[in-house]
Formats: C-alpha cells, structure tokens, sequence
C-alpha cells in the first residue's frame, strides 16, 4: 500500500536535465556518508531524514523514487515520512534540474527590480517554456537539459536587486539586460 502511494505522490517524472546527474545508487560512499549522518541522531534515525536527503540531492541532482524507499529503508521508517519532508521544503527537487539551474528571487525588491522581466529573458534565451511551471512541478527545464529555472524566495539581497542563484553561486543586480552575460558565463 505504502509504495502505491509513494508512486502516486512523487513528481519525479522524466526531464531533459537527467543527461547530467548519475542514476541513483547507493554507492559505498553514500552508504558511509549516510551512516556516519546517522550517527549524529542517536535517539531518533527520524531526525537524519533530511541529512541524508542533503547527501542524495547533492550527488544526484535530485530526490528520486529510489532515493525515498532507500532513505526509508535505511532509517527504518515508512517511505511516506521521507516524502512527507521532501514535499514540505521547496530546497529538494523532485526531478532533474538542468546542468546550470537558475533560481531568481521573487520577493518584493527583486520584483520591483525586474526579477520577472528577467525570468521572462532567461526563458526567452534558454528556449524554456514557463506553462509548464506549477506548484507541484516548481522547474522547468530546457529541451537540451542544460538550462532550469525556478522562482525563489528571499535570498536575501534586497539593496542590490534582483537577485540569484546558478546552481550555488550567487549573483546580484541582474537586470534582464544583463540576462545573456549570465548565461554566458555558464558555457554548456
């Protein structure tokens, strides 16, 4: 029963950004990582959910339906529970991002900035076509995979607006002029 309901519930449908991230596998590295994260949670294995979320987003891209039931099977616990967090924090994507992933503050200073305006240009340059975006599938990738974007919120910039992120690095007062000059300095 358990398992039909993580397949219903789990966004992880295929995406051009797959091209760039392995297929999950618990690998003996993630393996001593997990269990050396566990260890920090001696009363309860619940509490290194999302630790070892961190660990398979970090190597993977993404939190696959493999990576859930492996999650749940190494904490002993229901695959629910580990959907249950993954679904609740907007940081752990449900499917492949693109190689280079685009998250543009949308908040108040960046949209009064021109944080949509630059959204609507990266798309434009990335060939990304924003319908597809919703709630449950927040990022939309480019038909090559090399590209994502997704709305964030605060990043915590507002005196230098807009603001965001590719991939970890962050970038301020990107105005959608300066939208092309971003995207070059992540050559795909």
């Amino acid at each position: 029963m358990s398992q039909d309901i993580l397949e219903n519930a789990v966004a992880s449908h295929p995406s051009p950004g797959e091209k760039h991230f392995p297929k999950f596998e618990a690998t003996a590295e993630i393996e001593t990582l997990a269990d050396e994260r566990i260890t920090h949670y001696p009363v309860s294995k619940l509490s290194a959910v999302l630790p070892l979320l961190h660990i398979v987003q970090h190597h993977f891209g993404f939190i696959s339906k493999e990576a859930i039931t492996w999650v749940a099977n190494k904490l002993e616990i229901e695959p629910i529970k580990v959907l249950s967090v993954v679904t609740f924090y907007p940081g752990f994507r449900q499917s492949a991002p693109g190689k280079f992933h685009y998250r543009i503050c949308r908040t108040l200073s960046c949209a009064m900035a021109g944080s949509h305006e630059l959204m609507d240009k990266i798309c434009e340059i990335t060939n990304i076509d924003r319908t597809q975006l919703s709630h449950h599938n927040p990022i939309v990738v480019s038909p090559c995979g090399n590209y994502s974007v997704e709305f964030a919120e605060c990043l915590a910039s507002c005196g230098s607006a807009p603001a965001c992120l590719v991939n970890d690095d962050f970038h301020d007062n990107i105005t959608p002029d300066k939208a092309q000059s971003l995207i070059d300095q992540y050559p795909a």
